[in-house]
């Protein structure tokens, strides 16, 4: 399967990276949206589309819920290590006290990004997200 899969890797990264372009490029307008960055040293697969929100300005949760409201699916980026309760008292590393991953938590969201998405359903997406981002 995994063998099978490689054939159409490149397919798919495309898609993904086309679909996170598509995000960006239609909400650039927002203020308080960011998008995370690709370093000139990699090549991100974009494999999820991630936005982050900045708090002062509106909630991570209040766009999820709009969001579904709408049917669209949407979900917090996924919860860091140090925060489950299982590994709450293994050694974490933070930069300057302020663990990066703990700010891409509260505020990050991860958009509907599969490979087989058409432009009609990212522009959908959009025009949801501007109408709660707004």
């Amino acid at each position: 399967v995994g063998r099978g899969q490689l054939k159409v890797l490149d397919d798919r990264v495309n898609a993904r990276r086309r679909i996170f372009d598509h995000y960006r490029e239609g909400l650039s307008d927002i203020d308080g949206v960011s998008w995370l960055p690709e370093p000139d040293w990699s090549f991100s697969t974009r494999w999820l589309s991630v936005m982050t929100v900045d708090a002062e300005l509106r909630s991570r949760d209040a766009v999820i819920a709009a969001l579904a409201d709408d049917l669209i699916e949407a979900r917090p980026v996924w919860k860091p290590m140090h925060l489950q309760p299982v590994f709450s008292t293994c050694p974490m590393f933070s930069f300057e006290n302020t663990p990066v991953a703990d700010g891409l938590f509260e505020n990050g969201i991860c958009l509907p990004s599969g490979s087989n998405m058409v432009l009609d359903q990212i522009e959908r997406t959009i025009a949801a997200l501007r109408q709660v981002l707004k």
